[in-house]
């Protein structure tokens, strides 16, 4: 008992020593910022009009052509066999002619219980000029980023799929500085994906059904353009749905629908200035004084939060509770959006959306509206967008448009 009591003084009195050699110093960046940024962005844009006329939104809205981008499980619930799906979405048109996002998409509902997709995506940053005089004949580059994937979906109930998608993701951005070491950085991603879909149940004036849905995108390692550059992180993100169709007749219908979104990347920590000297005088006074040997200085020390230089796994884990504010930062990074779609007989829509991001982490806030028209197997959708928020969108007043070629229409029938 006395050799314990021996010990523990001895350790308490050492650490006292120690804590009276070392001295502390933490200045705050009152500029940092905590808003996420990840490589390969576009994948967070939509690309169909009319997941766009919605408030960008689609993983439990009903199945459409463009379903591969935000849940491929949806084409288990397709009366369509099979189709062919066409996008084009200018970007920063106020300013350029040439930044556009392009998608196609082909899908087929195997059978009554299977469907495969494939669809390719590409982001074009426009022609850029580089000079060094008036004399120079201008090196003109063209940016650019891609992906391409695959997916699979399995009916495994009447009401309820998933589905499972590979990614291969191509990013060429980094310009070149004439050493011709540059490269195109490229990784690859998966989704996990499920759709529920209720049959269609009898209410006081009407019928109806319920959807819900669910996804986790872009799951897959970070990459980086160079052996010493940056380690980006894919846009990784949880998706989560939810819906509701008004079968008011034959004719009419009118369907709710709200979806909230969360990237699952680590927050950036709040950061600081630490000092570390070496009480010469030992005195106890712990502030830098004259005399003092300062052994170590850390501008990027981690005041609040976590390391965020943690592999894409953990990443996905800590990104629930790495948040300096605490739960209230984590509530922030989530966005929602609301939609609504009327639609007439299947052959005209009209639909109007609303997306919300928080004024900390990015101050996206839109709305949007938008129509549908079909004429026997070609469908067109618009969708047009405005800025809620003083920052702005850079596809505020842009109109998108999309095709959809849908060969072997009820082929299948759904309730």
């Amino acid at each position: 008992m006395k050799k314990s009591i021996l010990m523990l003084s001895a350790l308490f009195f050492a650490t006292q020593i120690q804590s009276q050699n070392i001295v502390e110093e933490i200045t705050p960046d009152p500029y940092d910022s905590r808003v996420i940024t990840t490589g390969v962005p576009f994948l967070l844009i939509a690309s169909d009009a009319r997941a766009a006329s919605m408030g960008d939104m689609g993983v439990a809205t009903s199945v459409d052509g463009f379903s591969q981008q935000w849940n491929s499980s949806k084409y288990v619930f397709s009366e369509t066999k099979q189709g062919v799906a066409i996008s084009y979405t200018p970007y920063l048109s106020k300013l350029v002619n040439d930044i556009f996002l392009g998608s196609l998409t082909y899908f087929n509902r195997i059978n009554e219980r299977s469907s495969f997709a494939a669809s390719f995506r590409y982001f074009s940053l426009g022609d850029i000029e580089f000079v060094e005089d008036e004399n120079q004949t201008p090196l003109i580059q063209s940016p650019n980023e891609f992906t391409f994937d695959v997916s699979y979906a399995l009916r495994l109930s009447d009401q309820f799929g998933m589905s499972v998608a590979m990614r291969y993701l191509n990013s060429d951005l980094k310009i070149p500085d004439g050493n011709g070491d540059t490269s195109a950085a490229s990784t690859f991603g998966v989704d996990i994906s499920g759709f529920y879909q209720s049959e269609e149940q009898a209410f006081n004036s009407f019928n109806g059904k319920y959807r819900f849905g669910f996804a986790i995108q872009n799951i897959g390692p970070k990459f980086k353009y160079d052996e010493g550059g940056q380690e980006n992180f894919q846009p990784t993100n949880l998706r989560l749905g939810a819906g509701f169709d008004f079968l008011l007749d034959d004719y009419n219908r009118v369907s709710l629908t709200a979806e909230f979104t969360k990237l699952l990347v680590p927050t950036p920590p709040i950061t600081g200035t630490q000092l570390v000297y070496d009480d010469v005088n030992d005195d106890g006074v712990y502030e830098p004084a004259d005399g003092d040997i300062l052994i170590s200085e850390d501008n990027n020390y981690i005041i609040e939060g976590k390391d965020p230089d943690v592999g894409f796994v953990k990443g996905m884990f800590q990104s629930f509770g790495d948040a300096p504010g605490g739960f209230s930062e984590e509530m922030q990074e989530v966005t929602w959006a609301i939609g609504a779609e009327y639609s007439y007989q299947d052959s005209f829509a009209f639909r109007a959306g609303y997306f919300h991001e928080s004024p900390e982490k990015g101050a996206r806030q839109f709305f949007s509206i938008g129509a549908g028209f079909k004429y026997n197997v070609i469908g067109l959708d618009l969708s047009y967008l405005f800025s809620a928020s003083q920052v702005p969108s850079p596809l505020e007043n842009t109109l998108r448009f999309s095709l959809v070629f849908n060969i072997d229409r009820e082929a299948y029938s759904e309730y």
